[in-house]
Order: structure tokens, then C-alpha cells, then sequence
């Protein structure tokens, strides 16, 4: 199952590069670890899907948008928690120098190495047959705290690079905040930081938008930006990286009725995935029983992945934590004036927070399927195909020629040039008919549109669906409507 899923990954990631989805940062020196670059169709998948959430969550009376600096004051960080709280205990390897965050090499341990701890801790426990599920509660038992952690790895976990035991050093803590200056003078009073969430730009611009937009509680503030964090070890391809996109909304809502918009937002997150394609059983919640400094609850949507069920959204009810701290430390008032009860009060605040390079690894994951399709001689032939929402897909159509005479690119010309001002469409004359079209079903095109003989008579088209390969004659005329009917768009 293991060698499977390591198979499953490494097609996955061949074909992106090969495609054009995802290249490695800097790849002719070398690369750089955590660090990707989006080709052609990559970056048109990832524009296509910060679209959908921006429309999904915007395009309604209740929410508004900002786009902050990612340079911002560095007391905004020590309000946020971020430079009291924003480290974590790492551990190098004194064989191989490999350096390694304590949680994760927890979180890695197997069921297997886990029963071992737990009987190396206490003897008397786990005897006999046990489930897995009472394992892991043993152990979470015994290991629960950061010093019991450390102990443990230090002590009965093996290195995962090199395969020595009792080889880590004591632990220490890493800020995991890139760190810079600002003007010419690099001293402690020009430092800031790249910000490690896009979330305190929203804070500290709640009044701003307030005020300006005339919002009443409850209403949200949406942003999608850059965030930076250093990650000692990133792993998974996009799973976990130094530098990523975040799409977030702070939702801020009357003190007391937080509860009931933390569910309505699990909700409408939850369904957004769905919408988009992926299905129920590749998604699950999973409820955060140690929570954050600043959370009142909180939950994860996950997804299935190959290596593994792991975060793809967080929905976090976060109290007046944020605004109450930027009001302490900045000096300035954050409440709101509710000019009905006559009231002042800072909102609580329900976060719905998402990576957009880690969801759309998550869609690339449900979109790829490898399966068995018949030829035109009658046989089988193993067929990739991504499988995206008609909204996500890189590129809306292909436009083919059956033949390049007779007329037929000048056809296929002159619709590609008419549908290119209302979406991304290819042109392509290169191949037979069937390669061509397994070259789009490969890059996930829902549909092609083969200009032939027919065309030349009756002025009608081929339409091939990428999904079922069934196809259909529609009037050339019709194209455009049919697209906008699948596909969506404005004409």
C-alpha cells in the first residue's frame, strides 16, 4: 500500500513538470528545498482557483476585501503572539546534521513505534491484543507535553534521515519568522518580519473597512496574500513550504453569537470543496483538542492525500483575542458602535483560513486518475487524465482540425480567436486526433472541438467530453453558448 501511494505521488509530480503545472524554484542550481514555481498551466489552475474562493466569498453583502502589505509594523507581531509564541522545539541529529521539528517526529511515529514507547514508559501497559485506537490514547497520555515529547525523542526515536538512535541533541527553540530590515542600517531598530499569516493585515484594518464601507456586524474582511514561514523541514511537494499563498476571511460577529456563525462557516467551507469537485469521502473534519493561545474551538477540514489525511482548511473561532491585543498594544480603540443597542464592544471573530497551493495539491491529488480506455482498433490503452472542475481546468477547450487542408484550420482559427476573448482555449494541428486528445485529457481540457469533413458542409462541430470521451455534434454558431452553459464565464 505504502510503495502505492509513493507511486501515486511521484506520477502525480512527474506530470506536473512535464506539463507545465509545477517546476522546482531555481531548478538549474539546484533548487531551492520548500520552494516551488508555477508553469504555464499551474499558474492558470491556481489564478483559476483563487478566482472560485474569492467569488464564493465575496460575492455577497456581508463581506469585503483588502489586499495588505506583507511588510508590516513589527509590534503588529508581538500583539498577534507571533514573536512569543511562533517558535518551535527542534532537535539536530548529531550523526548526519539533519534537524528536525520535536512535533513532527511525534506526529510521524507509527502505530507499531508508538505501542513500543508506551511499553518502554510503562511495562505494565498495552498487554495482549490491542486496537490501534487504544494505543494512540495510550500514548497521547504519556506524551502530551513539550518536555515529555523531547524526552521521548531524544531518548527512544530514531533519526528519520540517517537510522541512528539516541543521536539528537537536546532541544532548542527556532522562530519560524523570516526576519529583515528595513532602509539602510541593519540593527535591531530596522527589524521586521515577512509576515508568517495574512490575518493581522485584516485586524488591523477592521475600523478602516468599517468606516469606509458603513458594514454592520456581522460582515467579514477576505484577503488573499503571500505568507512566509521557516519551515526547518518541508516535505509532500506543496504540502508544506516557506513561501505560499493563504486565502482567508475574518467574519466578525456580536459577542455570544460566535457559536452559531463557527457553524454556518464549517458549513459553507465544507460545501465549497464539494462544489468543486471533490468528494465526500476524500474530505473529513477533524476537531483540534489543543488548541491555539488565542482559539475558543476550532476544526480542520482534511483532505485524503496519498501520503496520508492532512489539513487543507482551518475554521477557527477566535474570540476578541486579536482586536482586544491590537487595541492593548497600539493604543488605539477597536470597538465597534452598534447604533442600535448604543453599544461598544470588540467582536469576536470566526476565521476561515486556507492555503491555496496546498488546496490546489489537494485538487490536483482528487483530479488524477489513471485508467484503462478502448482504442479505435477496438483495444485498451492506459489513459491519465485530470479530472478538474470545468471552473479550475487550466484551459477550457481545445480546438482541433481534423486534418490541416481543406479549409479546416482556417475554421478552427477563426473560432479559437472568438472564444479566446471569454476563456483560455488551445489551438493544436499537431499528432492524430486520438494523441491530441490524450494530450488534453492529461492536462484536464473538459472538452475538444474537432473541426472536420462535417464542419465544412453543415457549419457543425464535435464535441468530445473529457470525463465520459463521449461526443456530440453541436453548430459551430453554438460553441460559445455551449462553453458558457459548461463552463461558466461571462459572454
Amino acid at each position: 500500500m505504502a510503495n502505492k501511494q509513493q507511486d501515486a505521488m511521484a506520477s502525480l509530480v512527474s506530470l506536473c513538470k512535464r506539463r507545465g503545472f509545477i517546476f522546482q524554484s531555481s531548478e538549474i542550481y539546484g533548487g531551492l528545498n520548500g520552494c516551488w514555481d508555477y508553469g504555464p498551466l499551474g499558474v492558470e489552475l491556481l489564478n483559476n482557483l483563487k478566482q472560485a474562493w474569492w467569488r464564493a466569498m465575496t460575492l455577497r453583502e456581508d463581506v469585503e476585501g483588502v489586499d495588505a502589505s506583507i511588510l508590516m509594523h513589527p509590534k503588529v507581531w508581538e500583539a498577534s503572539g507571533h514573536v512569543a509564541n511562533f517558535t518551535d522545539p527542534m532537535v539536530d541529529c548529531k550523526q548526519c546534521k539533519s534537524r528536525f521539528r520535536i512535533d513532527v517526529l511525534i506526529e510521524d511515529l507509527s502505530i507499531k513505534k508508538k505501542k513500543k514507547i508506551v511499553r518502554a514508559l510503562d511495562e505494565t501497559a498495552l498487554q495482549g491484543q490491542v486496537r490501534d485506537e487504544q494505543v494512540i490514547e495510550e500514548f497521547d497520555k504519556r506524551v502530551s507535553t513539550e518536555e515529555q515529547m523531547e524526552s521521548v525523542v531524544t531518548t527512544l526515536v530514531s533519526c528519520p534521515q540517517c537510522g541512528n538512535n539516541g543521536t539528537f541533541t537536546d532541544a532548542k527553540q527556532f522562530n519560524l519568522m523570516f526576519k529583515t530590515f528595513v532602509g539602510p542600517v541593519e540593527d535591531s531598530s530596522a527589524v521586521v518580519y515577512l509576515r508568517p499569516e495574512t490575518a493581522q493585515g485584516i485586524f488591523v484594518n477592521f475600523l478602516n473597512v468599517q468606516n469606509s464601507t458603513r458594514q454592520k456586524v456581522p460582515f467579514g474582511i477576505a484577503q488573499i496574500g503571500k505568507a512566509f514561514r521557516n519551515e526547518i523541514n518541508t516535505k509532500n511537494f506543496l504540502f508544506r513550504t516557506r513561501e505560499f499563498e493563504q486565502m482567508e476571511m475574518q467574519y466578525f460577529v456580536r459577542p455570544g453569537k460566535e457559536d452559531e456563525w463557527f457553524e454556518y462557516w464549517r458549513e459553507q467551507r465544507m460545501q465549497w470543496f464539494i462544489d468543486l469537485g471533490m468528494s465526500k469521502d476524500q474530505l473529513q473534519w477533524h476537531k483540534h483538542d489543543k488548541l491555539a493561545h488565542y482559539a475558543k474551538d476550532a476544526y480542520d477540514i482534511e483532505f485524503k492525500f496519498p501520503f496520508g489525511w492532512g489539513e487543507v482548511e482551518g475554521i477557527h473561532s477566535r474570540t476578541d483575542f486579536d482586536l482586544g491585543n491590537h487595541e492593548k498594544f497600539s493604543g488605539k480603540g477597536l470597538k465597534y458602535f452598534d447604533d442600535q443597542t448604543k453599544e461598544k464592544y470588540v467582536p469576536y471573530v470566526i476565521e476561515t483560513s486556507i492555503g491555496a497551493s496546498r488546496s490546489l495539491m489537494a485538487f490536483l491529488c482528487a483530479s488524477h486518475c489513471e485508467e484503462m480506455a478502448p482504442t479505435a482498433d477496438g483495444g485498451e490503452e492506459k489513459r491519465t487524465v485530470m479530472k478538474f472542475h470545468p471552473a479550475l481546468a487550466p484551459q477550457k477547450a481545445a480546438i482541433l482540425p481534423l486534418v490541416n487542408r481543406d479549409g479546416m484550420p482556417e475554421i478552427a482559427q477563426s473560432l479559437t480567436k472568438d472564444l479566446q476573448k471569454h476563456y483560455r482555449v488551445f489551438y493544436d494541428t499537431t499528432g492524430a486526433i486520438g494523441r491530441r486528445y490524450r494530450r488534453q485529457d492529461e492536462i484536464g481540457t473538459p472538452f475538444c472541438i474537432t473541426i472536420d469533413s462535417e464542419t465544412l458542409s453543415d457549419q457543425t462541430v464535435t464535441v468530445r467530453d473529457r470525463d465520459t470521451m463521449n461526443q456530440e455534434r453541436i453548430a459551430l454558431d453554438a460553441v460559445k453558448q455551449f462553453l458558457f452553459e459548461k463552463v461558466g464565464g461571462s459572454l
